[in-house]
């Protein structure tokens, strides 16, 4: 039993990853393949080929083969996790009609008109009149049947990359319930399609015929075809299990099965995801999402632009780390890390609203960010810190809300994604929240989030407690400073907390004027 294998294939915003895991959760091989996240034919647009997307699928797990000691025998079966919210048009041939809209894209959708009937005064009565506009204007299949109707004539399946990849898999024109994340007419309560009577319908251009067949994680969802087996490398017949989005699937993958646990995950988007058994909405109208975990549910609040806002700042203010990181060898982040510690923690007064993109309902769609309290002593170090500070306070703010929503006092935190390998971050993150914050075992918790759900898929672990507890670990625990929390718990309760309500009327006159 401890000779085999599962294989998760990770396609994330900056790279595909081929994964080998034991059933210890040790990753035996690894290939990375980067790619390009998204081309922009217009301003604001972030769009990519589908088929790039699977000839890198291919290209990872190719490689991971030349890499792997162990032999193809020794695998067991496979799972798939990907990026969320990126959409395909597909025609009854299968083949994609447009480049993929990426999730990142900005493009919105003019002149929809508002939901009407009882759900309209349902949605008036209850002032949520403009986020269900939000909503409309922001999907991409409401964009596509205005703005390419001839497209979306012809689309057969409007399918997320995950289920865009299975197919490419294994034929098999499916998804799996725990990717259902983006403007789909979803029923998160439920975990299936929508009902006809379902408000979604009526802000969407969507048809039931459009839609895969769902299936729940860790169900088998089809084998690998021999021509996926061509390209892939993939022994043909392995069974494919339905794992999750990989956000959902980096929670399991950190160890957070019970509500009690945080989960962080400091990547392109930051969030704060717990896992509950009950449906509960931490805004109102915003699900939470599938759980990896058949029928449970991810409470999860984002910080849309998160650790991207490290990326800003390295390309706008750290040429320098940049250029001696090159130098010498090693990652900028590294070099970047060296700012925080020439400034004390509050950044001497500098505060950072990281709504550097705006929100749904919290923040409104009228957010920006801010960065108040600059004077003479402030240099790009101060800057560096007070990003980290605000998107720590920022996903603070988001379990505060989840523990008021849910009734479960969080009281441990699981921080992954590529902001937790910086120990100055994490330990940051343990002195903002008060509370120990904890670096799993492997940087790919994507990744072994999906073998985990693959693990007890193929019965080769009885349930999720067992597989959680078995695959994965805590490799360090950074404790929270007295002096420092103290610190931080001043700066933001007495002005960050203050900061939205203070700034959202300038915000919403900035979106007049210069939208």
């Amino acid at each position: 039993m401890t000779d085999d294998l599962i294989l998760a294939i990770d396609n994330g915003t900056q790279s595909v990853r081929a994964l080998l895991f034991d059933l210890q959760g040790r990753l035996v091989a690894k290939a990375r393949v980067p790619i390009e996240p998204y081309f922009s034919a217009h301003p604001g647009w972030a769009e990519q080929y589908a088929e790039y997307f699977w000839d890198k699928v291919g290209e990872a797990c190719q490689q991971l083969w030349t890499l792997a000691e162990a032999p193809k025998e020794a695998v067991r079966g496979v799972a798939l996790t990907t990026q969320r919210g990126t959409v395909i048009n597909l025609d009854r041939a299968g083949k994609p009609l447009r480049p993929a809209i990426v999730w990142p894209d900005q493009r919105r959708a003019e002149g929809i008109a508002p939901v009407g009937g009882l759900w309209g005064l349902i949605f008036r009565a209850a002032r949520l009149r403009q986020t269900v506009a939000y909503l409309q204007a922001e999907a991409e299949a409401n964009w596509i049947a205005t703005q390419q109707r001839a497209i979306w004539a012809q689309t057969h399946k409007y399918v997320l990359l995950s289920g865009y990849l299975t197919y490419r898999l294994t034929g098999r024109l499916a998804d799996s319930v725990g990717c259902q994340v983006g403007y789909l007419p979803f029923d998160y309560k439920r975990q299936t399609w929508s009902r006809a009577w379902d408000w979604k319908w009526r802000a969407l251009d969507v048809r039931p015929e459009h839609l895969l067949e769902l299936v729940p994680p860790a169900a088998q969802i089809g084998v690998i075809t021999p021509e996926a087996a061509e390209a892939t490398g993939i022994p043909a017949g392995l069974p494919l299990i339905a794992a999750a989005a990989d956000k959902a699937c980096e929670v399991i993958g950190s160890g957070c099965l019970e509500p009690h646990i945080g989960c962080l995950s400091y990547g392109t988007t930051a969030t704060i995801n717990t896992t509950h058994r009950r449906y509960i909405e931490i805004i109102p109208l915003i699900p939470p999402y599938p759980s990896a975990v058949p029928g449970a549910y991810s409470l999860e609040l984002q910080i849309y632009r998160g650790f991207w806002m490290v990326s800003w700042f390295k390309q706008e203010f750290g040429h320098r780390e940049m250029i001696l990181a090159e130098q010498n060898g090693v990652e900028p982040e590294t070099l970047l890390d060296e700012l925080l510690a020439q400034v004390p923690p509050g950044s001497q007064g500098l505060v950072l609203q990281p709504y550097w993109s705006p929100g749904v309902r919290v923040p409104g769609p009228e957010a920006r960010g801010a960065v108040i309290g600059f004077s003479d002593v402030h240099t790009r170090a101060h800057l560096y810190r007070a990003i980290l500070e605000g998107l720590a306070y920022a996903l603070r703010e988001g379990k505060e809300r989840t523990e008021k929503r849910s009734g479960v006092p969080i009281t441990e935190l699981r921080v992954s994604g590529g902001g937790s390998q910086s120990d100055a971050a994490m330990q940051l993150t343990a002195d903002v929240f008060g509370l120990p914050a904890a670096r799993p075992h492997t940087y790919e918790t994507s990744g072994l989030g999906a073998a985990i759900v693959a693990a007890v898929g193929l019965g080769l672990h009885p349930d999720f407690s067992t597989a959680i507890q078995t695959m994965t670990r805590v490799e360090r625990v950074f404790t929270p400073d007295p002096a420092t929390h103290a610190t931080y718990n001043a700066l933001y309760a007495e002005v960050y907390k203050r900061l939205y309500g203070r700034l959202r009327p300038l915000y919403e006159t900035l979106r007049r004027l210069s939208p």
